[in-house]
Formats: C-alpha cells, sequence, structure tokens
C-alpha cells in the first residue's frame, strides 16, 4: 500500500475520534450525560491494551505460549479488589481537588511542593520510555503496510510522507488530542466525557478487529 493511503485512512479515523469526542462533549455541556452508564466504563478500560501490548503480547503468546496470561491476570485481580481503595482514593482527590498522582503523594506528606516536583520528574521520566514504546508500534505498523517484501521491511527507515516522519506526524496528532478532550480543563470533578467516548469506541473497534482476524 502506498504511504499516503495510509496515512489518508488514519488521518480519517482520527478525525473520527475527533468527532466522537467532540460530539460526546458538546452534549456533556447540555446536561446529556452520554457516557455515564457501566459499558462506556468498561470499555473505556480498554486502554489498557496499547499499541505496543499488540505487538508484546502476541509475540510471548506464539513464543512462550500461556506465559503472557498474567500480563492480564494481574490488572484483572486489581480492578476486582480495588473497589474499596478507589472509593477512598476518589474521596479523598474530592475533598482536597487533587488532579494528579504528584498532587495525592504530595498531600499525604504535608502537600510539600519538592515532593510534588519530584514525583512529577520521576512520573515523566519513567513514562517516556513507554509512550516512546507506543511510536516505536505505530511506526512499524506503517513500515508493515507500506513494505513490499521482508527485507524492505527489517531494514528499510520509516517512509517519511511529505518530508515529514509518520511517526512525529503521529505524535502530534495524540498530543492535539490530548490537549484538547484530556488537559484543556483541569478540575477535580471533570469527567473527560469525549476521552471516555473516543477510547470506548476504540475497544469496540478492536473487539470486532481481532474477532474479525480470529474467525478468518
Amino acid at each position: 500500500m502506498s504511504g499516503g493511503l495510509v496515512l489518508a485512512v488514519s488521518i480519517l479515523y482520527l478525525g473520527l475520534l475527533f468527532a466522537i469526542a467532540q460530539f460526546v462533549d458538546l452534549q456533556s455541556a447540555k446536561g446529556r450525560q452520554l457516557t455515564r452508564n457501566p459499558f462506556i466504563y468498561t470499555l473505556s478500560i480498554g486502554v489498557f491494551c496499547t499499541s505496543w501490548t499488540f505487538y508484546g503480547s502476541v509475540g510471548l503468546a506464539a513464543t512462550q505460549g500461556l506465559d503472557f496470561l498474567p500480563i492480564y491476570l494481574g490488572p484483572t485481580l486489581v480492578f476486582i479488589l480495588w473497589s474499596i481503595v478507589w472509593v477512598k482514593i476518589v474521596r479523598i482527590c474530592k475533598v482536597h481537588r487533587i488532579t494528579s498522582i504528584a498532587d495525592f503523594i504530595a498531600s499525604r506528606y504535608g502537600k510539600q511542593a519538592r515532593l510534588g516536583g519530584l514525583v512529577t520528574i520521576i512520573a515523566v521520566v519513567g513514562t517516556m520510555p513507554y509512550i516512546s514504546l507506543q511510536l516505536k508500534s505505530i511506526a512499524t505498523s506503517f513500515r508493515i503496510l507500506v513494505s513490499s517484501s521482508e527485507t524492505a521491511l527489517l531494514h528499510a527507515p520509516n517512509e517519511p510522507i511529505f518530508f515529514i516522519d509518520t511517526t512525529l506526524i503521529v505524535a502530534i496528532a495524540l498530543a492535539l488530542f490530548a490537549i484538547l478532550f484530556g488537559t484543556r480543563h483541569i478540575d477535580a470533578s471533570e469527567h473527560h466525557e469525549g476521552l471516555l467516548a473516543a477510547i470506548a469506541f476504540e475497544s469496540v473497534e478492536k473487539l470486532v478487529t481481532f474477532l474479525a482476524v480470529g474467525f478468518l
């Protein structure tokens, strides 16, 4: 497939996610809470299965068999046993208007600004490698779609589109999405309805895709 075609389809898909998030946000502003139901919430948890999860889990299952199961059994047990602790955390966050893990930890130790800054630095440094894996998986997927041979897939660099690296384009699009529907308003009482709806839609798309591939 041509790089331009893959990029065009990707942009259309991102545009669909933007449209879903914007529509739900507008409905939420009118007082219509479309995402306040257990189905949307459960589907939104599917964000745990990232693009890198596809390569990591499938690769581990192919080489090690059932060794991949603990990756999913652990989070499943956490969600089952988490309710008691989670309710307490939510209550504390609402009382103290906490919006980040740094604020939460700092508030437990006298609201020390230095501690909050240290936690922020650790969180940023700790998540950067994980984010890079997501971008790498997207670049790998793009290369798979546009490469015509196994040799090109393994050795060719990521094909630029309009002289711009495709991974950079994806990173900018994801950052823009996060700003518009995730961090535009920082409030302890905000639920980010549009972001939840977009993630839930992605989970449905993933389920349908994997089931289709499985049946085929």
